[in-house]
């Protein structure tokens, strides 16, 4: 039996047409469709699952991690207002140093959806992009697949908020991914422990010397030679049996606002050999891998941590945490020396002060903290641009590429990726993609950068 090739499936084209179509409803994603939707345009959001935000739902990582220079947060405007409403649910909250990044996962996503569907956007949930279909350097429509079949939907701009740069590589956008040896950062599984006696952990975490403010506010965590006072516990569980050596490669638990007696964990790391989140054989052999560390983990917990002696597993993030995979060839590659440097840029949208953080499979992670070095970039006030042009790729007109594919280096993605930047870029995609629709037949490069910035102020964003 043979079959077509893709490009020759047949597929039925929507007569609807949208102004701006996103592709990704995750964490840059969500909130580009909630900004272009509020400036008056017809927005799609085309997301896999069944809920926004991604990372920072799907994927369960929380908190959202601090981007701060002189104690201010850098993201602003969506962020802010993201962090508002989840507080006033009971689902965000502030710890006593002032770290206004705790959040709930689940309460994330009913709070981006009501404000896309409040700002007069559309979601498409449970639906794939398969392929962008081309005339010259525009894209005039995505080939989707869901229940309804192969489907074409048409707009005039493209926001890719894939993660993986999806479509983006398959218009022909030149791509890079990994390090120089094409080697990726990290992936991991996250999960979490309910029916935790939250105080007794607390108070045997400080007895350990891993202080902690309060069972609402707790942080705590295990890397093999870092100083960790948990290792010994983790070498007791190896000889036992309970965990494998490379389960203590990273470990690391949070409380969670508005689930009381829960923990939610930045881990098991995936094994060193599945790393690349773009190829679907390795990712979903990290489902699997990922799943059994949990296991391990949970039964370790058990057993060494007093508090969880009858915690059980919560929440099995439905996706894997990816860090990196593909990144984007754009009109400008910001580099680890922009970043040490503190580059500014003309066409900044996006501050950012956080660290240079490489999960490395290979060992020895690296991460420049704010209070080492004699570079700028470690000054307490210090802060980089991020320019519109990393979410600019070469070669397609119509298209944007915000969040942790945008264009940079691996050292410097390291540093970007975080969700509160894939806000902001997310949101200056989602006005720049509404005006280019409106006022420039689709050419994003035609966007007046001025008038960009002056709007994101308006806002609230700070650039």
């Amino acid at each position: 039996m043979t079959f077509p090739e893709a490009h020759t499936l047949p597929y039925r084209t929507l007569e609807r047409t949208w102004d701006v179509i996103v592709a990704g409803g995750g964490t840059a994603g969500a909130m580009a469709g909630i900004a272009a939707a509020r400036t008056g345009t017809r927005v799609l959001v085309i997301e896999a699952l069944g809920s926004l935000g991604g990372t920072g739902t799907n994927g369960w990582v929380t908190p959202l991690m601090r981007n701060v220079s002189a104690g201010e947060n850098l993201n602003r405007g969506l962020t802010d207002e993201l962090k508002r409403r989840l507080d006033a649910r009971g689902d965000g909250a502030t710890d006593p140093g002032g770290n206004d990044n705790w959040s709930n996962p689940e309460g994330m996503k009913f709070v981006l959806e009501q404000m896309l569907l409040e700002a007069g956007g559309e979601v498409l949930y449970h639906t794939h992009v398969v392929q962008p279909s081309m005339n010259g350097e525009q894209i005039e429509a995505l080939v989707v697949h869901n229940k309804g079949g192969l489907q074409a939907v048409r707009a005039r701009v493209f926001i890719d908020a894939t993660g993986d740069a999806d479509v983006a590589a398959l218009a022909g956008v030149p791509m890079r991914g990994g390090d120089l040896d094409g080697v990726h950062q990290a992936m991991s599984l996250r999960f979490t422990l309910a029916g935790v006696d939250t105080a007794r952990l607390c108070a045997f975490l400080q007895g350990q010397g891993q202080g902690q403010d309060s069972p609402q506010f707790m942080h705590f965590w295990m890397v093999w030679g870092k100083n960790s006072t948990l290792e010994p516990l983790f070498r007791q569980a190896v000889s036992d049996g309970v965990l494998l050596e490379r389960d203590g490669d990273y470990f690391q638990g949070f409380s969670v606002p508005g689930r009381p007696g829960e923990i939610s964990f930045n881990c098991p790391r995936i094994r060193n050999d599945l790393h690349d989140g773009a190829d679907p054989w390795q990712l979903s052999a990290a489902q699997v891998d990922g799943r059994e560390g949990i296991d391990r983990l949970t039964a370790f917990c058990r057993r060494y941590l007093p508090g969880c002696e009858a915690a059980f597993i919560g929440v099995v993030a439905p996706m894997v945490g990816i860090r990196e995979s593909r990144r984007i060839t754009g009109e400008y590659t910001l580099t680890l020396e922009d970043i040490l440097d503190c580059a500014r840029f003309a066409d900044s949208i996006c501050r950012n002060h956080y660290p240079v953080d490489i999960h490395s499979v290979r060992g020895g992670d690296r991460l420049l903290h704010d209070r080492e070095g004699t570079a700028p970039y470690f000054a307490r006030d210090a802060f980089h641009d991020i320019p519109l042009r990393c979410i600019v790729p070469v070669g397609v007109a119509n298209l944007l590429v915000p969040g942790r594919a945008a264009s940079s280096t691996f050292e410097a993605q390291s540093s970007i990726r975080v969700q509160q930047n894939c806000h902001t870029m997310g949101e200056a995609a989602g006005i720049t993609a509404a005006w280019a629709a409106h006022r420039h037949a689709g050419r994003v490069r035609d966007v007046a950068v001025p008038a960009l910035q002056d709007e994101m102020r308006r806002r609230g964003g700070l650039v």
